[in-house]
């Protein structure tokens, strides 16, 4: 850090361009252009809400509760909200994103572990970006590109998007909103073409219970809440913002812009909470208490290659995103697998890239360390596609969407690494002045924390006793109680950090807060 008296500048953005915002003396009513200005780094953000882990935890949400589940659904949604928020404020505040503050506060141990952990994050979204994709090229081509074989084309086509780095940030945002569109377009055809009932939609979404609920129905409302908070999306959210041009001397500047990224992140996820619904009702609609039996006679009669998926019993229906999208085709038609298909492959693609761009700036913000963007992308693709390579190879279509299980148990257990972070440093009068967060966020977030942590526990219960295994009981044991400790250390560090001194400029409290630190 610069100890002179000049305050040191803060780190350049990611993004070679910065978006120009138009000027509005009238501070008390929202324009419209400041708000098309601000609009782009909200929506990036929220395509982690639309993934196909995501796509695949709201269809067994409705399969196995319909309705019931709608509220957590919502409220995770909500939670997320005002997690992305504090993210955005840190960017907008500091001008730093929140692994180049995180390099700046932790010991060189904890931040490497606390990188590590990040990372798994984002290759456990990569792979199931990777599954996803696999599964619609597989259902799109009527099976005749086998899963290995879109395993390996998902490697090739998000080098070809990679190319659209070059032509502009705004035409990036752009194609962004297009496969959002998508999204919304084909899932809200599968809506359409099911017709869910409206009032038990309503009621599940607003009233919070779940009538006749058992353990299945409860494990699914914890794995909506871990595949809907993605943790490496808060870093994300942290960098993205930072592509706006905001004189963060300016507290009034600075305050709208923070108004107008809530404002555009509260559309944001409002669109991908009613996609994640889209899909929710459909299944809850169409395959909520069916059986296998009755699929296969249904299967059988339309003349689908499919109908050996589903076994002569009657066991209650278990669905994924390829049966999800097989027992559409069966009941409504070839036109709603191909269209669920369409769409699967746009949440594949879409949060490929965004999953590259955390990559990049958690391994920018923690190590200080620049990579071009083809370097990072093969990196996090090749660790990614091997194992998914190998279980496509030699596996059947179930493993690999049963990996998905098991990797929204790694995604939620990543959470705490950026709940603490977020909200140590959003609570930090002398990082963020007046903009730190107030008595309730800090009590609210603490609870989120703990229940996060709680669920945490479950999901590992609940996942490994499954697996039968001493030894494996013994190593998750083991590996909990250095998870708890770790995620202490970082409650323990949050109190130590620097005073909070008095109220100054944004960039000289960012310069007072290094040399704290330092």
């Amino acid at each position: 850090c610069s100890h002179g008296d000049e305050p040191a500048p803060a780190p350049a953005t990611y993004f070679q361009q910065r978006v120009p915002v138009p000027e509005d003396r009238n501070t008390n009513r929202i324009s419209l252009r400041r708000l098309w200005a601000f609009t782009g780094p909200g929506f990036l953000m929220s395509i982690a809400y639309l993934d196909p882990g995501n796509i695949e935890s709201d269809l067994q949400s409705g399969a196995k509760a319909g309705f019931k589940l709608l509220w957590v659904l919502l409220g995770a949604t909500a939670i997320g909200l005002l997690l992305q928020r504090l993210a955005a404020r840190l960017g907008v505040v500091t001008g730093m994103h929140l692994a180049e503050v995180c390099h700046r506060h932790y010991r060189t141990v904890p931040r490497i572990l606390l990188w590590l952990m990040v990372e798994l994050a984002i290759i456990g979204s990569d792979m199931q970006e990777v599954i996803g994709c696999a599964i619609a090229f597989n259902l799109l081509s009527s099976g005749r590109i086998p899963l290995w074989g879109g395993v390996l084309i998902t490697i090739m086509d998000t080098f070809v998007f990679l190319f659209l780095d070059k032509y502009g940030l705004r035409k990036l945002e752009a194609f962004f909103g297009l496969l959002i569109t998508l999204m919304a377009v084909t899932f809200g055809y599968e809506y359409v073409t099911v017709g869910p009932d409206q009032g038990q939609l309503l009621k599940g979404m607003f009233v919070p219970y779940c009538e006749g609920c058992g353990p299945v129905q409860l494990t699914q409302a914890v794995g909506i809440v871990g595949a809907v908070i993605m943790p490496h999306n808060i870093y994300l959210h942290s960098a993205l913002v930072k592509s706006r041009e905001v004189d963060r001397s300016n507290r009034k500047e600075v305050k709208e812009a923070n108004k107008y990224f809530f404002i555009e992140s509260s559309m944001a996820l409002f669109v991908s909470f009613l996609i994640n619904v889209f899909v929710v009702a459909v299944f809850a609609e169409g395959f909520y208490g069916r059986t296998n039996q009755e699929v296969f006679h249904v299967c059988n009669q339309t003349g689908s290659p499919h109908s050996h998926l589903f076994p002569l019993n009657n066991h209650t229906l278990e669905v994924d995103i390829y049966k999800g999208g097989v027992v559409l085709g069966c009941f409504f038609g070839p036109a709603a697998l191909y269209i669920w298909a369409v769409g699967i492959l746009a949440a594949g693609q879409s949060s490929t890239m965004t999953g590259t761009y955390s990559g990049q700036f958690v391994m920018e913000g923690f190590l200080n360390l620049r990579w071009s963007r083809f370097a990072r992308v093969l990196l996090t693709r090749s660790i990614a596609v091997t194992p998914t390579l190998l279980v496509a190879v030699f596996q059947d279509v179930h493993s690999l969407t049963g990996m998905n299980d098991f990797l929204n148990v790694l995604q939620s257990m990543q959470l705490p690494f950026a709940l603490l972070p977020i909200l140590t440093f959003t609570s930090l009068p002398a990082l963020m002045s007046e903009f730190a967060n107030g008595l309730v966020f800090k009590v609210g977030g603490g609870v989120v924390v703990l229940i996060v942590c709680a669920i945490n526990m479950y999901f590992v219960v609940v996942y490994v006793t499954e697996l039968h295994s001493v030894w494996i009981y013994v190593t998750a044991a083991i590996l909990s109680v250095a998870y708890l400790t770790f995620v202490g250390y970082l409650v323990g560090s949050s109190r130590d950090m620097g005073p909070s001194g008095p109220t100054m400029d944004t960039p000289a409290l960012v310069h007072r807060w290094y040399t704290l630190v330092d």
